[in-house]
């Protein structure tokens, strides 16, 4: 059986990269064969533009734009558990994770009254978020009720959809280097020191987890 973790941030071995490492591994402790990939690092890629041809045979139901991201669709559509992680940007997912997510559900959504999806899909979905902000602040400022947005339109039409949050993470190594008041360094890097490996060890357990239901419904 086959996982596969997407990092929809721009930046490779930091935050987001680590949590869907993390969940990744608990699904090759699993025996899964498992596949990464950084959506930036692989190619220029768009969001959706529109040209439907995902709704005329042979290609209902699969995105036919040819670019950096065409691989990671076609490699999401083969596997039994989707690890997907983005950086909170701005109090939103990231600018690639949406024109990921919007290539996914628009090339599987039939416009037909009788059938709404192309597929049905019975994968197991983890989707990560880390973020500068603290966890607490998530139901504050409404980042918990964006995830579960997303949450829910996976549930729909991809899989049983979990959620995972990083918060609190460290942004750089060397925070003299800005101008940043709003930051305690010492306590980012205490935040990193302690709290970060507890977020890795339950992104690993999550992704371990999905991997168990889906060998029990796939396997």
């Amino acid at each position: 059986m086959k996982a596969i973790a997407i990092n929809c941030s721009p930046r490779v071995n930091q935050n987001t990269d680590r949590m869907v490492r993390a969940a990744l591994d608990g699904c090759a402790e699993a025996g899964f064969e498992t596949e990464h990939y950084s959506l930036y690092q692989n190619g220029r890629f768009t969001g959706c533009l529109s040209c439907f041809g995902c709704k005329r045979a042979p290609h209902e139901g699969e995105c036919i734009v040819n670019d950096g991201m065409k691989e990671i669709l076609d490699r999401i559509r083969e596997a039994d558990v989707v690890i997907l992680g983005t950086p909170n940007y701005l109090g939103d997912v990231s600018a690639g994770f949406r024109s990921l997510f919007e290539r996914m559900q628009f090339s599987n959504l039939t416009y037909q009254k009788e059938q709404r999806w192309y597929n049905t899909f019975n994968k197991e979905v983890l989707l990560i978020m880390s973020s500068n902000a603290p966890e607490e602040w998530y139901d504050q400022f409404g980042y918990t009720d964006i995830l579960e947005k997303y949450r829910k339109s996976f549930d729909a039409w991809l899989g049983h959809t979990e959620t995972a949050v990083a918060g609190n993470t460290l942004q750089v190594s060397d925070y003299s280097r800005y101008n940043w008041t709003m930051f305690d360094p010492e306590k980012k890097k205490e935040s990193r020191e302690k709290q970060f490996p507890k977020d890795l060890a339950k992104a690993r357990k999550l992704g371990l987890e999905a991997a168990g239901r889906a060998a029990e419904k796939n396997g």
